[in-house]
């Protein structure tokens, strides 16, 4: 139970006790602070407000509800965590002192003053600057904090009112105000991302708002249609493997109806401010394990369908492709996130762009965002057949891919910006380098010169080596092709030796995932192990899943996965080894039997760490609300 404590009655006619009981909040009048304060247990969200507060009851909830933030505030009124309780403690009783003209203990007297100074009567400015003594109790206390260095979260309102008037016509004419704007269609309206896709923002969320507004009347939580989501969708993956055309049709209305669902999840958290680590973990990985669950089944499907085709290789590279994109994404982002300084004419010219409407929905559409590419698969899926959709997917996926990390080329080679320690640690969290890169990095990697472009050099050799002599040569598969794995990791070392600091080095990452999914790939395609292909789907999504729990990690602010579980599953070049060593020991039905207990085996240990991981309490309860699509 929160607690809400009016620093005093409110005004006759108020409704504000009403509106913060409504928000869940135990609701005390006290002109005591302090003493009702320490009377709350430690372990509860507790809220300071004025009791001339005059706003709209959403101001309140997003100011005191949001789980994310250990403090918040709006004019008249602040919240507190558990977390933040004591800077609480300690600021009320600095201002509550300061008023009463004698410093307590938690207020210390400033360097300035002599010790035992009484502070300044009420209405007079407050030594720091930070707040008049005279202002309302919760805006003094905020003030203390921030002067304190808590981070306070304000949350942006824009037409909706918090106010404390002064005197009977400043609270008419705020009541006024609060009349003349509709907070629940504000609410509705934030529900949704401020950023989306054009298929998303024109078809989906017009009506998908009022189906969260209709979950959060009933009180479902946002977790519970996210896994109504997943499953939707694995009944359409399951739809889609029966082969036949009715199959097809319904998985192509079950997977745009998951899709609805998931566009309802987001926009439920955030109508109703239920954010947590768990939904987090939900939200990051489901997106990916309904569109991949759903290529299994359409790959199923076309074996199991009147022509028997075999499209596993088109699922994979399916996959493989999305999952390098995603890569691209996240590195340069994480690379640039905190830069210095952005003087690229090509982000220049972006933004132009995106300051005309039509070029803003161009561009986002031709990336095939998360609703684009879902409306793409289940209207193929219904009228076409599964080869016809992974080859259109393909090719719009390699056309998107082209365009958006060309750009981002672009914008590295033009930009003057220095890279940040925390962005070189991102890039080295994501490259996922095990303990045969490591090794090389330590020895022969030191004894490398770092150059402006040294990290992607050696990334991209590496990757040659791996691939461009098997293939000319034809040891694909074979131990002559062995010694190209160990190349490869040698020199996968040496692009991590120095810190990632350089302009393109953001392309180190998914130059790893494109190497090591390929080469899975490739020793499947090749092989003729009967059921290699869809053994190594499983892999690869084994491995995928490891990387984009990495990324959501390192969103999150808690940094990547733990070291020994990088070592454990060997990082990415001891993992190209391993299956390159197993091709080579295991042909025919070995291969598959090889690569589907490696595929368990990481699957369990990944999958083990990560559940552990967001279901702790020192996991970020974060969601996706920078509108990119996915």
């Amino acid at each position: 139970m929160s607690t809400a404590i009016l620093t005093g009655p409110p005004p006759a006619g108020s409704s504000l006790e009403e509106d913060l009981r409504s928000l869940g909040f135990d609701v005390r009048v006290a002109a005591d602070a302090a003493g009702a304060l320490a009377a709350v247990p430690a372990t509860e969200r507790v809220a300071l407000v004025d009791p001339g507060f005059v706003g709209h009851v959403h101001a309140l909830r997003l100011a005191l509800t949001d789980p994310r933030f250990p403090a918040a505030a709006v004019e008249g009124a602040l919240t507190a965590q558990p977390d933040a309780r004591a800077s609480l403690t300690h600021a009320l009783g600095a201002v509550t002192a300061g008023r009463s003209g004698t410093p307590g203990p938690a207020s210390p007297a400033r360097p300035e003053e002599p010790a035992g100074a009484a502070r300044p009567d009420s209405g007079s400015e407050e030594p720091t600057g930070t707040a008049p003594w005279g202002a309302s109790l919760p805006d003094a206390v905020t003030a203390r904090l921030e002067a304190g260095g808590v981070a306070v979260h304000r949350p942006e309102l824009g037409v909706l009112v918090a106010a404390v008037p002064d005197g009977d016509d400043a609270r008419a004419k705020t009541l006024a105000e609060v009349d003349a704007v509709d907070d629940e269609a504000v609410r509705l309206r934030n529900a949704v991302k401020s950023r989306d896709g054009f298929f998303t923002t024109f078809f989906i969320s017009p009506y998908s708002r009022y189906l969260a507004r209709w979950c959060a009347r009933r009180g479902l939580t946002p977790n519970q249609v996210t896994t109504a989501s997943l499953l939707t969708a694995l009944v359409a993956a399951g739809c889609a493997a029966t082969g036949t055309r009715a199959g097809f049709v319904g998985a192509g209305a079950l997977l745009l109806f998951s899709f609805v669902l998931d566009c309802t999840d987001g926009q439920l958290a955030r109508y109703s401010l239920q954010y947590s680590t768990l939904g987090a973990w939900l939200d990051a990985t489901f997106d990916r394990a309904k569109e991949y669950a759903f290529y299994a089944g359409l790959a199923l499907g076309a074996s199991r369908g009147g022509g028997h085709d075999d499209v596993w290789a088109l699922a994979l590279g399916a996959m493989i492709l999305m999952t390098c994109r995603h890569v691209v994404d996240f590195a340069f982002n994480e690379a640039n996130h905190d830069a210095t300084a952005n003087t690229s004419p090509t982000a220049a010219l972006s933004g132009r762009l995106d300051s005309v409407g039509w070029t803003v929905w161009v561009r986002r559409m031709i990336v095939l965002p998360i609703g684009e590419r879902w409306a793409l698969i289940a209207v193929l899926t219904a009228l076409t057949t599964p080869r016809v959709v992974f080859v259109v997917l393909l090719i719009g996926c390699a056309f998107a891919a082209c365009y958006t990390t060309a750009g981002r080329v672009l914008r590295s080679l033009t930009r003057k910006a220095r890279r940040t320690d925390r962005a070189a640690q991102a890039l080295a969290d994501l490259a996922d380098s095990g303990p045969l890169a490591r090794l090389a990095s330590r020895t022969l990697g030191r004894t490398m010169a770092a150059g402006t472009y040294s990290a992607p050099y050696w990334a991209l050799l590496g990757t040659a080596a791996l691939f461009v002599w098997p293939l000319v040569a034809h040891t694909v598969g074979t131990w002559r092709a062995v010694p190209q794995a160990v190349v490869y990791a040698i020199l996968a070392g040496v692009a991590v030796a120095h810190p990632l600091k350089g302009p393109l080095d953001w392309l180190v990452p998914p130059v790893f995932r494109a190497a090591e999914y390929g080469m899975i790939l490739t020793l499947a395609a090749t092989s003729d192990a009967p059921g290699a292909l869809p053994a190594a789907f499983g892999l690869v999504a084994a491995v995928a899943y490891h990387h984009y729990d990495t990324v959501y990690r390192i969103r999150g602010g808690t940094g990547a996965p733990p070291h020994w579980l990088v070592r454990a599953i060997g990082g990415h070049e001891g993992r190209v080894l391993a299956v390159a060593i197993a091709a080579a020991l295991w042909h025919g039905q070995g291969f598959t039997i090889a690569l589907t207990v490696l595929a368990a085996a990481l699957a369990i240990t990944v999958l083990s760490e990560s559940i552990r991981f967001w279901v702790s309490s020192g996991a970020p309860a974060v969601h996706d609300e920078s509108g990119e699509p996915a």
